[in-house]
């Protein structure tokens, strides 16, 4: 096996059923039933307003260099997320419109990378999630080498395959598998309280509880001085 140029050709996905337990939860809801420390960085921002929501299939590749990502893209399954990990560079993009079309051809969930990208126009209004750190114009080189299917780090998360993503315009929460039957019901709970909360407010009714911050100075022992 050689480190930094190798593929795994199989993992294990999660059930479908599982991925759809997160379809339409806010990912800052999901987040929060997970301590807060599971969102992938702000950096990495939704390019268009298609949410995103699927299994991780993961690429780890140099600077610039998109070889990985096409094999990556010939090896993908339906629903599949492809997780770019590229290695630092802002000099090249990684995609463009044409990979965007193939993964569309081949109904992948969508595109999620720690690098640049081009074509932005076409990226806004096609109907395909993608995630990005920003735009450049010039192309990607083919050189290889990189790794398929390996554990990745992207926006201060470790990314495994087959780990599950929601991906809003908020950004983008990183779901263990194992998790994330406990995760789901509770997420959408909080969904669904914020929706009655929200709702009277605007009749008119308060509904924030403001309790919590008293509570909390006086936990921390604040001081509150009389002026």
């Amino acid at each position: 096996m050689s480190v930094g140029n190798r593929i795994v050709v199989n993992f294990k996905r999660p059930a479908k059923e599982t991925i759809e337990l997160f379809r339409g939860v806010p990912v800052a809801n999901i987040d929060d039933q997970m301590s807060r420390m599971y969102a992938v960085d702000g950096g990495i921002k939704p390019l268009n307003k298609v949410p995103l929501l699927g299994p991780a299939f993961t690429v780890r590749a140099p600077a610039g260099d998109n070889l990985m990502f096409h094999k990556a893209l010939d090896m993908a399954q339906e629903g599949d997320i492809l997780v770019i990990s590229g290695i630092g560079g802002v000099d090249r993009a990684f995609s463009g419109e044409g990979m965007i079309r193939y993964a569309m051809l081949k109904k992948l969930g969508g595109f999620v990378i720690d690098g640049y990208v081009r074509d932005l126009e076409a990226t806004q209004n096609l109907p395909f999630p993608v995630y990005a750190r920003g735009i450049q114009p010039n192309g990607p080189l083919k050189n290889g080498a990189g790794e398929i299917n390996l554990p990745v780090a992207i926006g201060g998360q470790v990314v495994r395959p087959g780990d599950i993503l929601v991906g809003d315009q908020d950004g983008i929460v990183v779901i263990r598998p194992e998790d994330a039957e406990a995760i789901a019901p509770a997420a959408r709970a909080l969904q669904e309280a914020e929706v009655v909360k929200f709702g009277g407010l605007s009749k008119g009714i308060n509904t924030f509880k403001r309790e919590w911050i008293a509570l909390g100075l006086e936990r921390n022992g604040c001081e509150i001085i009389e002026g």
